[in-house]
């Protein structure tokens, strides 16, 4: 039978057949483990039931990945959905920036979903869409608790294999509960002492909610490390610096020490936004301390 897996759990891998849409139990076959190949929630497979009328069966084969992600565990994702609140919490942007890049490298389309518009001020939601459209995303402000702007998320997802991702308490669960009402997530609140979220999503599990449509829900994260990324790659990510390279003195300029540069005079006359700029400083940074 053909089938999709949705969740691993402690060895066990459960199988969503695009036969019969019912989900079965497998283990996965020791050549697997004799490859230490492990199966991922998003691979397409092969799979053959212990006895005809069981609920159980094993992993024979797994189609060839057209992605993969670290963190989440997934394969094969068409899109990421990244999910921010406005406010409460305070969205860290450095944060995002990271998640986008991460995306860019992998070559998923991104789209950012920022929830809690309705606790969050006009300017506030302008200002965040207007920096992450400049570079390239499609930005959807929304209100789960108010379901405004669900419906076009809705549209977005069909047909595809979308991941949701982005910190605890940013409202992922109650979106997944909204799109999926039978996946009965628990919606946790926030910490008063942090203000963070406090994490419900324990595994990487996919739904299907339609013909060939499925989507990811995630734990929340509190940092991402970009692996085996060089500090002069940076700023290839930061689509909103291609127009102004051309008005730096110095070809490879990193725009950071260098005089002359198009890229720091867009900041300064708010052509870029400095917060963008500012994530990028950070993590040329962080990749030259590596260096060293």
């Amino acid at each position: 039978m053909r089938g999709k897996i949705i969740r691993a759990v402690g060895g066990f891998y459960f199988v969503w057949s695009y036969e019969d849409s019912h989900t079965y139990q497998c283990r996965a076959r020791g050549i697997f483990r004799k490859d230490s190949f492990k199966p991922l929630p998003g691979d397409d497979c092969t799979f053959r039931l212990t006895q005809a009328q069981d609920v159980e069966g094993y992993v024979e084969t797994i189609d060839r990945r057209r992605n993969q992600l670290i963190r989440p565990p997934v394969a094969n994702v068409d899109q990421a959905l990244v999910v921010f609140a406005l406010t409460s919490p305070e969205p860290n942007l450095s944060l995002l920036d990271r998640f986008l890049i991460e995306m860019r490298r992998q070559g998923i389309p991104a789209v950012i979903c920022f929830n809690k518009k309705d606790l969050a001020g006009e300017e506030r939601i302008r200002e965040l869409t207007q920096v992450y459209s400049q570079c390239g995303c499609r930005v959807l402000p929304v209100s789960v608790l108010k379901q405004e702007g669900l419906e076009t998320i809705l549209e977005l997802m069909k047909g595809k294999t979308t991941v949701l991702a982005g910190p605890s308490g940013v409202g992922k669960s109650s979106l997944t509960n909204y799109l999926c009402p039978e996946a009965q997530m628990e919606v946790g609140s926030l910490s008063v002492r942090t203000e963070r979220g406090k994490q419900t999503t324990r595994h990487a599990e996919l739904f299907a909610i339609g013909d060939d449509t499925f989507f990811l829900d995630t734990p929340g994260f509190s940092s991402l490390e970009l692996r085996g990324m060089k500090r002069d790659e940076v700023k290839e990510f930061f689509p909103e610096f291609t127009e102004y390279e051309p008005y730096c003195r110095f070809q490879g300029c990193m725009h950071i020490h260098e005089p002359e540069c198009g890229i720091k005079s867009a900041v300064e006359e708010g052509q870029i936004s400095r917060a963008r700029y500012d994530s990028y400083l950070q993590l040329v940074q962080e990749l030259s301390d590596v260096k060293r």
